[in-house]
C-alpha cells in the first residue's frame, strides 16, 4: 500500500474498508443475504464521529446480530484516528451487550494463542483472559493512542485483543489482514483450499518467527553450564540431541536410564556379593557415574559426557546424595572433598565433564524435581515441530498428520497441557501403510489415554474425528 498524501482521512477509511471487506471475501465470508451471510458490517464514520469525538469505528460482528445498536459476543473492529496521521487500532472486541454465543469459543486457548501469534507486544495488548471486561488496557499502552479518547473511554474493557497501527504503511495493511484472518478462522468462514492458503499466508506475514536451532543453543548451553537437562514431551528427540550433542564435543559418551528402582549404588558406587567365591565375599561396584568421572579424570584432553536418560523417573535425592554438591554452578569455592567411592574423593568435577539428561514432561507419575536441582542445571525445552530434512533415505515424515495433529493441540490445549503434544518422531515412517499403523496403534492408545485422564477432554471430537477420518471407519470412542 503506497503513502497517503496528509489531510486525506476520509479516503483513507474508504480504501481501509474496502480493503477489509475483499479480504474477508478472499477468506470465504458469504454475503449473498441476510438468511446466507457470514457477517454484519458495522461502521461509524461520519464526519462527527471521525474528527470531533474519536468514536469512529468500522467492523465485522456476527451474523446474528442487528446492523445497528448494541450487539453481543466476539468482533473484528478498526478504530481510525481523529485526524490524518494518527495512528489506528485494530482490536478483537466484546460487544457491549457481552456474551451471548462466544462464551465457550472465548475460553478456548487456543484463540487468545492465535491473536499472540501476529501481535507484536511492542505495539499489541493480549489480555490474560478473554473472558475479562472489567480491566481496563494499560495506561501506558492508551499513551500511545491519543487520537481516539472516546472509543477508549467506551470499549477499552472491551478488547482482549488489539495493536496500534499506521494504516498508511504496508505492515498496518498487513496487520489488518492478519487480524481478519484469525478472525475468518475463529469464525470458520472458510469452504476450500483456496480460502484456507489465503488465511494461512495472511498469519504467517503477521507470525514472529518461531525457527529455532536447538542443536546450536543447546551446545552452546552445555559450553557454558555443562550440565543440562533436556526436557519434552514423548517423541520431541531428546534422546537423540543429546547423543548429537556427545558427537559435536567429540566426546567418550556413557549412556543410562534411570528407572524407579535405581539407586546410589548403581549410578555412582557401592559393593555387590560375589556369588562365585566358596564363602560370601563382596567387591566393589563402580556406578556409571564414577566410571565417567573416572575417564575423564585419564583423560583430561578429551571431552566426556555422561547421558541420564528419564531423568525424573527415580528418587534423586536417594541416588545423588553427597555429589548433590558438587554441580553447583559457577561457584568459586571448591574446598570440601565429595567422597566418590572407594578412594576416590573429589573437590570439583573435571572442566572437560559434561552431563545431559533428559526428562519426560508428560509422564504425570514421575516423582518432581527438586528446586535445588533446578537451580544447578539448566533446564532446556523441546517442542514439537516439522522435519524438513535429516531423515533417513526411505523413511518420511508425514507432515499433514503432524499439522492434524498439531492444530488441534494449539486449540485446545491449555498451557499445562501442551507438554502432553506427541513429538514429530511419531510420524516419521517409511509410508502411508506403516505410518496409519503407527496411528491406529500408537497415537490413537496414547491420545485416549490422555482423555481417559481428564486431559485435553474439549477436544474429544476434534481428535475422534481426525482418528475416524484418518483410519477410514468407526473406532471405539
Amino acid at each position: 500500500m503506497t503513502d497517503q498524501m496528509p489531510g486525506d482521512l476520509n479516503e483513507l477509511v474508504n480504501q481501509i474498508i474496502d480493503f477489509s471487506i475483499s479480504q474477508a471475501t478472499l477468506f470465504g465470508a458469504k454475503q449473498e443475504s441476510q438468511e446466507k451471510r457470514d457477517y454484519v458490517f458495522r461502521r461509524n464514520t461520519s464526519k462527527e464521529a471521525l474528527e470531533e469525538d474519536g468514536a469512529a469505528y468500522f467492523g465485522f460482528i456476527s451474523p446474528e446480530e442487528e446492523s445497528s445498536g448494541p450487539y453481543h459476543d466476539l468482533s473484528l473492529v478498526i478504530f481510525p484516528g481523529t485526524k490524518y496521521g494518527d495512528p489506528w487500532l485494530v482490536a478483537l472486541g466484546i460487544g457491549t451487550l457481552g456474551y451471548k454465543n462466544d462464551y465457550e469459543l472465548a475460553i478456548i486457548p487456543g484463540l487468545r494463542r492465535s491473536f499472540s501469534k501476529i501481535i507484536n507486544p511492542q505495539n499489541g495488548f493480549l489480555k490474560t483472559s478473554f473472558l475479562d471486561i472489567e480491566s481496563k488496557l494499560p495506561k501506558e499502552f492508551t499513551q500511545k493512542i491519543p487520537g481516539i479518547p472516546k472509543t477508549l473511554s467506551t470499549y477499552g474493557k472491551l478488547l482482549p485483543a488489539c495493536e496500534i497501527i499506521d494504516p498508511t504503511k504496508d505492515e498496518g495493511k498487513e496487520k489488518i489482514r492478519a487480524f481478519i484472518a484469525v478472525y475468518s478462522n475463529m469464525r470458520q468462514w472458510a469452504t476450500n483450499n483456496n480460502h484456507r492458503d489465503n488465511i494461512q499466508r495472511a498469519i504467517n506475514k503477521c507470525t514472529k518467527s518461531q525457527i529455532v536451532d536447538d542443536e546450536g543453543v543447546v551446545l552452546a548451553l552445555i559450553k557454558q553450564r555443562k550440565f543440562v537437562v533436556l526436557q519434552g514431551a514423548p517423541g520431541t528427540g531428546k534422546t537423540r540431541l543429546a547423543q548429537i550433542i556427545a558427537d559435536r564435543l567429540n566426546s567418550k559418551t556413557f549412556f543410562t536410564q534411570f528407572h524407579a528402582e535405581t539407586s546410589y549404588s548403581d549410578f555412582i558406587f557401592g559393593i555387590k556379593p560375589d556369588v562365585d567365591k566358596d564363602n560370601l565375599q563382596y567387591t566393589y561396584k563402580k556406578g556409571i557415574f564414577y566410571q565417567a568421572l573416572e575417564y575423564s579424570q585419564a583423560h583430561p584432553e578429551s571431552n566426556t559426557v555422561l547421558i541420564v536418560d528419564e531423568i525424573n523417573r527415580a528418587n534423586l535425592a536417594n541416588i545423588l546424595g553427597p555429589i548433590f554438591y558438587l554441580f553447583e554452578y559457577d561457584s568459586d569455592r571448591h574446598d570440601v572433598p565429595v567422597l566418590i567411592g572407594g578412594e576416590l574423593s573429589i573437590q570439583k568435577i573435571p572442566e572437560n565433564f559434561y552431563l545431559i539428561a533428559t526428562m519426560n514432561t508428560a509422564d504425570r507419575s514421575l516423582a518432581m524435581v527438586d528446586f535445588a536441582l533446578r537451580r544447578r542445571f539448566a533446564w532446556y525445552t523441546l517442542y514439537p515441530h516439522i522435519i524438513s530434512d535429516g531423515l533417513k533415505e526411505g523413511r518420511n515424515f508425514f507432515s499433514e498428520d503432524f499439522q492434524s495433529m498439531d492444530r488441534i493441540f494449539q486449540w485446545y490445549a491449555k498451557t499445562e497441557e501442551l507438554v502432553f503434544q506427541p513429538g514429530q518422531s511419531y510420524f516419521i515412517a517409511q509410508g502411508d501403510d506403516e505410518m496409519r499403523n503407527r496411528i491406529r496403534y500408537e497415537l490413537y492408545p496414547l491420545i485416549t489415554e490422555y482423555l481417559s485422564e481428564g486431559i485435553l477432554i474439549n477436544a474429544k471430537e476434534d481428535l475422534i474425528h481426525y482418528f475416524r477420518e484418518r483410519l477410514g471407519g468407526e473406532i471405539a470412542p
